[in-house]
């Protein structure tokens, strides 16, 4: 049987790293009876952290789910990751919610991704609420973080509880509507009276919240304008509103491990937030009519569901973790994913508790559940009706922002990489690998170093492939600035026939792009015909291993304009031979200069540190293109030579406070500065060297 729409509340749990996100789910979970100890972080018992890298590291690196039933109502929580480098799975767990708690450290207040969250909120239009946790601990201070929520976050923040006790003495907090403390002893909460030394603030800040109500309503704002009140009842129906509508974002108290805030929060979930039949109908492409259409959220329409999640378990297999938002999905159907133009089998679907599946026959608008082994889905993807084909809007995700080269530590594990990397980019969109054919090195690249690293990590645990990560190399090329010309002459004598090859050529820069030129201007046949095509394939045989310093050489013509044969010795060997002889001597007398790729680079940035990133960048050999500031933050353009940008997410980070990204992409090729080329040819002999003293 499905859950009724109404009785549905899909909540995002995020927030900065760090803060105690999974520790307020578990609360929660335990709060409603949904598991019977409450596990913790630091022991790897918790249920929505169960992958062995985030036991280790003690942090959230999935967007996990897992349910309770609360008072009539079940509420499905997505808790998701808080450090930048896997940020993108909370974009896509807000995607699939109708609201969120947004969880912020007592100690320190809003961070850097708690602002990126909040953004991500703000464009999917969820109403939401604010948890101050850890009030339990050393320096917390309720009051300093609410300060800087009115400062760093859009809406209008109003506390609805005030705590009771500070640091180690933390011990409930008074309810601003009901105007009663809840208190916390040996695990267990009484409701109390205020405590007389609260009595004051509860005063101030109980007045601050019925004129936040009274505001969401013009009626009420009369009212209290006359009055200089609102009762109970009509400040509750007003924050009500207020909430749903994401007029009014409340703010609550919390210690997750000690279980203080959870059933508050609960309450808050159940009462306040929006089911997903008052989100209404969601919006998509009609396939069929190949234009935007709507599907209602009833179970009696046509399916569309979203594959926001996929976990790989090389057990179990590919698990697909989805959102239903119209009609009912059923155990054994047979679906249309339409990204794919491929059916899909439903199989079994089930409910998910953290890494535990509970089996149910079906599911319907608003349910989040999850089906294994289906063969093309991938994140993002949509399901639907064959009859009634629907495709949502796909979720988007950053762009990789750094890459590193990979190469096995073993033999023969190759092709295991290339298949292991592939299953990894199924379960994480940000990963991206290709093979780079200039600089032969197989490229991985991800969202910041550690999140390279786990990837690394996890193809070792799950799929048994060991690799080293390396910088990736710089794909450097070479060409000419002038001309000159020259003879190349190979002339062997062995015992029988001799090799004899004789080449004059000419070299001279091509404007810059414009590739490669072979000219023939041999006169009288000093060169036979048939021997031409023999000197172009041992120019570009040259051309392809590089001359001065072992990279590609482009943007040059070669001209073939004399040579001389022997009637019996004479080859298409000897000719090649020759022909790259005379090369690799009149390149190094055409002014020969590497050249390197040039990034266009975007940065954003907290605007009072704009200055600082244009001074980096230009240290960096930049150019500044531009700068767009946007309030708070600003957009820095500038193009900057790839070999420059290896380092420049450590930089960006401590500059920033982790606060700044970038997006980086080719734009074009240019002279590599003498002081900096002579020291790659230096660097490119020393490694031939060494490579030829293997």
């Amino acid at each position: 049987m499905t859950i009724e729409i109404g009785k549905i509340r899909n909540v995002g749990v995020v927030g900065h790293g760090g803060v105690g996100k999974t520790s307020m789910v578990e609360a929660m979970l335990f709060a409603a009876g949904a598991v019977t100890r409450l596990g913790k972080v630091d022991d790897g018992s918790t249920t929505t952290d169960f992958d062995p890298d985030e036991i280790k590291r003690k942090i959230s690196i999935n967007a996990a789910v897992a349910y309770c039933d609360y008072k009539g109502h079940r509420i499905n929580f997505v808790d998701t990751p808080g450090y930048g480098d896997f940020i993108s799975d909370a974009r896509a767990g807000l995607r699939v919610v109708e609201a969120a708690v947004v969880v912020v450290d007592a100690v320190a207040g809003v961070q850097v991704q708690t602002e990126k969250v909040w953004k991500f909120a703000s464009e999917f239009e969820l109403p939401r609420a604010i948890v101050v946790n850890r009030l339990d601990r050393e320096r917390s201070d309720f009051f300093r973080t609410l300060e800087s929520l009115g400062r760093r976050l859009k809406g209008r923040v109003v506390p609805v509880h005030i705590p009771v006790g500070e640091e180690s003495g933390f011990r409930g907090y008074v309810d601003l509507v009901t105007q009663k403390a809840t208190l916390f002893a040996d695990g267990k909460a009484s409701e109390q009276p205020v405590p007389a030394d609260a009595a004051e603030r509860v005063k101030e800040w109980r007045e601050k919240l019925v004129e936040a109500a009274a505001e969401t309503d013009d009626d009420l704002l009369t009212k209290y304008l006359e009055e200089g009140s609102l009762d109970e009842a009509e400040m509750l129906k007003a924050l009500r509103t207020g909430i749903s509508q994401g007029k009014i974002i409340p703010v609550l108290c919390g210690a997750a491990t000690k279980s203080i805030g959870s059933h508050a929060l609960l309450d808050l979930i159940v009462h306040e937030f929006p089911s997903p039949a008052d989100r209404g109908e969601v919006s998509g492409t009609d396939l069929k009519a190949k234009q935007t259409g709507t599907r209602p959220a009833d179970a009696k329409a046509p399916v569309s569901a979203l594959v926001f999640k996929t976990l790989s378990d090389p057990h179990i297999g590919k698990l697909s973790v989805f959102r239903v938002y119209s009609g009912t999905v059923r155990a054994d159907a047979t679906l249309l994913n339409p990204n794919r133009s491929s059916k899909e089998r439903m199989g079994h679907i089930a409910w998910l508790q953290g890494k535990s599946q509970k089996t149910v026959e079906a599911l319907g608008p608003g349910e989040i559940g999850v089906v294994p082994k289906l063969k093309d889905t991938a994140t993002g993807d949509t399901l639907t009706e064959d009859a009634h084909p629907f495709e949502l809007p796909r979720i988007t995700f950053p762009e990789p922002a750094i890459n590193f080269a990979i190469q096995p530590k073993s033999r023969g594990d190759e092709d295991k990489i290339s298949s292991a990397l592939a299953r990894i980019a199924e379960e994480d969109p940000t990963v991206h690998h290709h093979f780079d054919p200039e600089t032969k090195q197989l490229l991985i690249s991800g969202v910041g170093s550690m999140h390279v690293e786990m990837t690394v990590e996890r193809m070792k645990r799950k799929y048994n492939v060991d690799v080293s990560l390396l910088p990736p190399r710089i794909p450097y090329k070479e060409t000419v600035k002038g001309r000159a010309e020259g003879q190349g002459k190979y002339k062997k004598q062995t015992g029988g026939r001799g090799q004899y090859g004789d080449t004059w050529l000419r070299v001279e820069p091509m404007q810059r792009g414009g590739g490669f030129e072979f000219a023939d201007e041999v006169f009288g046949g000093a060169v036979p015909r048939n021997f031409i095509p023999s000197v172009e394939k041992g120019v570009r045989e040259c051309m392809k291993k590089g001359i001065l310093a072992g990279y590609p050489v482009v943007d040059m013509k070669v001209t073939l304009y004399d040579g001389s044969y022997h009637d019996v010795d004479s080859s298409d060997m000897a000719f090649q031979i020759a022909a790259s002889m005379g090369l690799q001597k009149v390149f190094m007398e055409a002014r020969p200069i590497l050249l390197e790729p040039i990034m266009n680079v975007e940065v954003s940035t907290p605007a009072e540190v704009a200055g600082d990133i244009i001074g980096d960048l230009n240290s960096r050999r930049g150019r500044i293109n531009g700068m767009e500031p946007a309030g708070e933050t600003a957009t820095v353009r500038a193009s900057a030579p790839m070999s420059e940008m290896l380092t420049y997410e450590s930089s960006l980070r401590s500059m920033t406070g982790g606060r700044g990204g970038y997006s980086m992409e080719f734009s074009h090729y240019e002279e590599v500065p003498a002081f900096q080329a002579d020291k790659i040819v230096k660097e490119a002999k020393a490694e031939k060297e060494k490579a030829a003293g293997h």
